[in-house]
């Protein structure tokens, strides 16, 4: 959040930003606190998956675009506390060796909260469900095309671009921090 005002403020410095196009972010970092309690009343979910995933040996994280980045920080997350071997990969390069990876009751966690390339994460979670993958997805509220497809969702509230990146991190650290458990 801290880095965010600080963008704004240098963006609007600059004068790149409207006053309303301020306003609006400024609006969206606000609901954050609001938006961190809704996902966090996901735990019982979370403890559950955890309860089904702890003895897995490799977790592959994928996404595309700024999921990509959350993929990574979410797989930094897992093998930091839980010690289990886990990887991020941009889901963009998975035919580049990474798919012969994945083999029957591997676990993949799929960020698919850019909407712009929802279509292409459906079409690489196909494909490691086609290799016997088990997929949990994180996804907005309104998608109807990932959860027909995913094996578990994380359905994430409807928020403000500006802080989509963040609703995903709470849910995977609290998915680490349960494995480890």
């Amino acid at each position: 959040a801290v880095c965010y005002l600080v963008a704004l403020y240098m963006a609007q410095c600059k004068g790149a930003l409207s006053p309303q196009a301020l306003a609006d972010a400024v609006a969206a970092l606000n609901a954050l606190p609001e938006l961190a309690t809704h996902m966090l009343q996901s735990q019982d979910q979370l403890k559950y998956l955890a309860s089904l995933y702890f003895g897995c040996k490799d977790i592959f994280f994928i996404g595309r675009n700024v999921d990509w980045a959350i993929a990574l920080e979410g797989s930094l997350k897992l093998k930091e506390i839980s010690y289990i071997h886990s990887e991020a990969y941009a889901a963009g390069e998975l035919k580049h060796g990474t798919i012969s990876l994945v083999e029957p009751g591997t676990l993949v966690v799929a960020l698919c909260t850019y909407g712009p390339l929802r279509e292409k994460m459906v079409s690489n979670i196909r494909e490691v469900k086609a290799r016997g993958a088990v997929v949990i997805a994180f996804t907005d509220e309104a998608d109807q095309t990932v959860p027909a497809v995913a094996d578990h969702v994380i359905t994430l509230p409807k928020c403000a671009p500006l802080v989509l990146p963040s609703m995903p991190l709470i849910p995977l650290q609290l998915f680490a921090y349960y494995v480890a458990l």
